[in-house]
C-alpha cells in the first residue's frame, strides 16, 4: 500500500530550480509533521526541511534561503521548492513523517545537479 509518492526530480544545472511534490494519504498528512529527506551516494539520509500542521517550517543550514517547504492541505500534498541548486544537492529525495515511519519510505525522486 503506497502512502507517500514523490515526484518532480530530474537533472538540472547548478543555479537552477526544481519543485518536488509528495502526495500523501490523508490519514498521514493530517496527523503529522511532514519532512523532506535526502540521501546522497555514500552518505546517510538526512532531514532537510520540515513543516508542522500549523505551517511552521525549519531547514537544515545547508539549504536555508534556497529551499522552501510548503503544503496544500486540500490536496494532502507537500512541496519542496529548490532554488539556486548546487552539485552537493545531488541526492535521492524522499518525504516522510517526522519522526519518520519506516513503512512509509517510498522510491524517492532523484535530483542531479550538474556543475
Amino acid at each position: 500500500q503506497v502512502q507517500l509518492v514523490e515526484s518532480g526530480g530530474g537533472l538540472v544545472q547548478a543555479g537552477g530550480s526544481l519543485r518536488l511534490s509528495c502526495a500523501a494519504s490523508r490519514s498521514i498528512f493530517s496527523r503529522n509533521t511532514m519532512g523532506w529527506y535526502r540521501q546522497a551516494p555514500g552518505k546517510q539520509r538526512e532531514l532537510v526541511a520540515k513543516i508542522t500542521g500549523s505551517g511552521f517550517t525549519n531547514y537544515v543550514d545547508s539549504v536555508k534561503g534556497r529551499f522552501t517547504i510548503s503544503k496544500d492541505n486540500a490536496k494532502s500534498t507537500v512541496y519542496l521548492q529548490m532554488n539556486s541548486l548546487k552539485p552537493e544537492d545531488t541526492a535521492v529525495y524522499y518525504c516522510n513523517t517526522i519522526p519518520y515511519e519506516r513503512s512509509y519510505w517510498g522510491q524517492g525522486t532523484q535530483i542531479t545537479v550538474s556543475s
